[in-house]
């Protein structure tokens, strides 16, 4: 396929451009055919960029867009009055054919808002869904709805479920394991909307649904895709990144405490550090929108520069994956 051209919103987030840049410039050397436009105060991106050495400006443009929605702003003020912010040029470069995806780390409300109204849905997807992957005893799940929906029917249950088996195979995942979950594995136990998702799910041949699952069967690997709505799965994500955080920081303050416990930790340390590296949330940054017409990333706006490449490197999997395009193949008899 044709070399990658992602829309960066490069103003969004906590640190904005002085992470993102960084972040761009990192990705271009990791992939030699990676395209970046990045959107945002062109004088500013500008000098950022100018400390690094060695950039390849071919694959790097700049977009200017004089506004900037803020973390604050409500959705339905990012859609009327900043018709030139850097996330919405980001967004109209994708739907203007000009960029194949978007990434942001700006406002979650407002880019989902935005990313519905300029790209729209795929046919038969009611709502977009956030999914990303979640590490686990046997490698990684992918955990969606994140936060977009928090009041969800069965229906949507069902749809966010076959869109991630869509999005776990194109990930690589033959025959992808479904969940949803819920207080207990029992058939009686849960919400009616659970219960109704499940009895949706369970004649369909082409999907592997397996049933409920607890939250701690989720972290032993016991599913690839585990569906819930969007307020258990926000709550469980920042759960698990503050969990992860905790333990990392107890351990090396347990191993600081005497000289016994030093010497230990100097011989742990190794461990210690490939451990926090597959916890930190930075390697796992990135939510995927599933469900619209084209690809948008949302990346955590507390992401540094390594987060922040996370991202973009899913953005680049869906791009080379022609991840919408799958879905849409899929969902046509898939679909209620």
């Amino acid at each position: 396929m044709s070399a990658p051209i992602i829309a960066i919103d490069a103003m969004g987030g906590d640190f904005g451009p002085h992470s993102i840049v960084p972040a761009c410039i990192a990705c271009l050397a990791e992939f030699p055919s990676l395209h970046l436009v990045l959107v945002g105060q062109i004088s500013l991106l500008n000098e950022l960029i100018a400390r690094h050495s060695g950039v390849d400006r071919a694959r790097l443009h700049l977009e200017q867009a004089s506004e900037v929605i803020a973390m604050d702003d409500r959705p339905a003020q990012a859609l009327r009055s900043k018709p030139d912010s850097s996330m919405r040029v980001a967004l109209e470069l994708v739907r203007d054919g000009r960029a194949q995806a978007c990434v942001s780390s700006g406002n979650t409300g407002a880019l989902m808002a935005l990313s519905r109204y300029l790209l729209k849905t795929l046919p038969g997807i009611d709502r977009p869904a956030m999914m990303t992957a979640i590490p686990t005893e046997r490698g990684h799940c992918q955990l969606l709805d994140l936060g977009a929906n928090v009041d969800c029917s069965a229906e949507h249950l069902y749809q966010f479920a076959v869109m991630g088996s869509v999005a776990a195979e194109a990930l690589g995942v033959a025959r992808p394991r479904i969940a949803l979950l819920n207080v207990g594995t029992e058939d009686v136990k849960g919400n009616q909307q659970v219960k109704l998702a499940a009895s949706l799910l369970q004649p369909v041949s082409e999907l592997n649904y397996i049933g409920f699952i607890e939250g701690d069967g989720l972290y032993r690997g016991e599913a690839d895709v585990v569906v819930c709505d969007g307020f258990v799965g926000n709550i469980l994500l920042k759960s698990s990144e503050g969990l992860a955080s905790m333990i990392s920081a107890r351990m090396e303050a347990l191993f600081k405490q005497n000289l016994g416990s030093r010497l230990i930790g100097s011989l742990a340390l190794a461990v210690l550090k490939r451990l926090q590296g597959e916890l930190a949330p930075a390697r796992h940054n990135g939510a995927s929108f599933l469900g619209l017409q084209a690809i948008v990333v949302k990346s955590h706006g507390a992401a540094r520069p390594e987060g922040f490449q996370s991202a973009i490197r899913r953005a680049v999997m869906e791009v080379r994956e022609d991840l919408p395009q799958r879905l849409h193949g899929r969902l046509e008899h898939l679909l209620l």
